[in-house]
């Protein structure tokens, strides 16, 4: 027993050691593409489906400027007044786009390289309640609890970067929201940040106020750590005017864009899964033609996000099957086309962290991390189809995005692995066990990933640790978090002056330690 007990002491002391990052078992920018729900023949059929659609249908609703940037690049308008495509020019544009970029965080450790079949999860979302998981209860999002939920993420590993994942409902002012909603991103978390604006104006004051905190607007430029995301089209195949606007001023501005084509399959989308797919991959390709055509080879993502139906009743089913496999397909057809592809997981229908979240979360960012997809938002913390974001879920969240981040890694073969070896030495020479040998010491960190909340203890150990389940224990690492991580990236001065300029709204003592109020929370 003694000895089963120091050995048991031996492996907890290796995994307490910290270790170099390319000893982790995972790490940001893993490889996916393992996954393939389309055929090589179904890839090209929706490439010939895609093309044709850009080519004969169009976009339309286009801006004035949209269309005078867009026909200078080889497009047309046709007497309907929609946008055309020529197949040339698309292809031409894809064969040239940006690749291998950098979406940049405050703090260059942070730096997500999204290049070929790198994979990264991140949050995102538009939630417009906040879940609490002791009342049960849905109520309306704030803007400290986006700053809050930023927090958190900035404390795990296994989220790479933060895209605002809630509305904060007590910024009534259309600009008040954009402006608090970025700045409180960006003060929560050193990850690259992800929001959208409403009108360029707000983006205008934003872009301020990035400058500012990157120390002049050529660092910005030379760094953008926050990205645009640019809902630049209102399925089916029209232009968005307020959102084109924005996203012609953050290319301009030397802003990343995510182009973020979002229709429901049954509604705005066709019901057919591959249809869907044609739909949102045609909508996402004019705009990288329109963005490349204002500056060419500008960062952008291909951001195809197709969503699901309950078809019985209208409603979004972010956690369906259906919806798995629709955004596996989109990651695929980013692989097909190698641009930066971001696209969306772990949408839960479930309305709190129980059983159904678990599953539907699990499947769903799972297929999307193998597809191939670069960049896995939407992939912690959301609830009731979008409408609902849990702060006990983003940490749980990351215990599953850790595991799944394994199994795309995968298992590599070489001589060492192969454990020919290892096997003669325990088996003839040994005590006919791997516990104690240096391969498995050497390997329990580098190739195994342990959860932070996760239970695998025994039935007794359990109960002698108080018969937790995952929630509660989640509620008091939340608690914890929030009582004393307290980011100070963004230099004191330089938010005093934010505050004298603009109407930042997030009070500075939400932003100091303050351990009591949340133990009273």
């Amino acid at each position: 027993m003694s000895k089963r007990s120091g050995g048991r002491a031996a492996r907890h002391a290796l995994r307490a050691a910290p270790l170099a990052e390319f000893d982790q078992p995972v790490r940001p920018g893993m490889s996916g593409g393992r996954f393939k729900p389309l055929t090589d023949t179904d890839v090209s059929k929706i490439n010939e489906a895609v093309m044709e659609t850009l080519e004969d249908i169009g976009l339309s609703q286009a801006t004035p400027s949209c269309i005078e940037i867009c026909t200078a690049a080889g497009c047309s308008v046709d007497s309907n007044g929609r946008l055309l495509f020529p197949r040339a020019l698309v292809e031409d544009t894809i064969a040239n786009a940006a690749r291998d970029i950098t979406l940049y965080g405050q703090d260059p450790a942070h730096d997500i390289f999204v290049s070929e079949d790198k994979v990264y999860f991140g949050t995102a979302g538009a939630a417009v309640h906040i879940v609490d998981t002791e009342t049960r209860d849905y109520r309306e999002s704030l803007l400290t609890d986006l700053y809050d939920i930023a927090r958190l993420v900035d404390t795990l590993d296994h989220i790479h970067f933060f895209q605002r994942s809630i509305v904060p409902r007590d910024m009534v002012d259309p600009y008040d929201m954009d402006v608090n909603t970025a700045y409180a991103s960006i003060s929560g978390t050193k990850k690259h940040v992800g929001t959208s604006w409403v009108l360029p104006e707000h983006l205008e004051t934003t872009f301020q106020m990035l400058h500012a905190i990157a120390g002049s607007e050529k660092k910005w430029r030379e760094r953008p750590f926050v990205s645009c995301s640019a809902c630049f089209v209102v399925p089916p195949l029209r232009f968005a005017e307020d959102a084109c606007d924005v996203m012609e001023l953050a290319v301009r501005g030397g802003m990343p864009v995510l182009l973020l084509a979002a229709g429901q399959a049954g509604a705005t989308s066709p019901a057919a899964l591959a249809g869907a797919v044609v739909q949102e991959v045609a909508e996402v390709l004019a705009g990288l033609v329109y963005v490349n055509a204002i500056v060419p080879k500008h960062p952008a993502i291909f951001g195809t996000w197709p969503f699901v139906s309950d078809l019985r009743t209208g409603a979004m089913s972010g956690g369906s099957g259906e919806q798995a496999v629709l955004m596996a397909a989109c990651g695929q057809m980013g692989r097909y086309y190698d641009l930066p592809t971001g696209i969306a997981a772990g949408m839960a229908d479930s309305k709190l962290p129980d059983a159904q979240a678990g599953y539907e979360k699990a499947y769903t960012n799972t297929l999307a991390g193998h597809s191939g997809a670069n960049l896995i938002y939407e992939s912690a913390g959301m609830h009731g189809s979008l409408l609902g974001a849990c702060l006990e879920s983003y940490v749980i969240d990351n215990d599953m995005l850790g595991a799944i981040n394994r199994t795309v890694r995968g298992i590599e073969v070489n001589d060492d692995t192969l454990s020919l070896q290892a096997m003669r030495d325990v088996c003839i020479d040994g005590p006919n066990h791997f516990l104690g040998h240096d391969q498995t010491m050497s390997l329990m960190q580098r190739d195994y990933i342990y959860p932070d909340l996760g239970d695998r203890g025994s039935p007794k150990e359990w109960a002698e640790q108080g018969r937790t389940d995952i929630l509660q224990r989640a509620q008091i690492k939340v608690k914890d978090i929030l009582s004393s991580h307290y980011p100070s990236h963004i230099d004191e001065t330089v938010d005093q002056k934010l505050r004298e300029i603009y109407p930042v709204k997030l009070a500075r003592e939400h932003m100091r330690v303050n351990s009591e109020r949340w133990n009273k929370e």
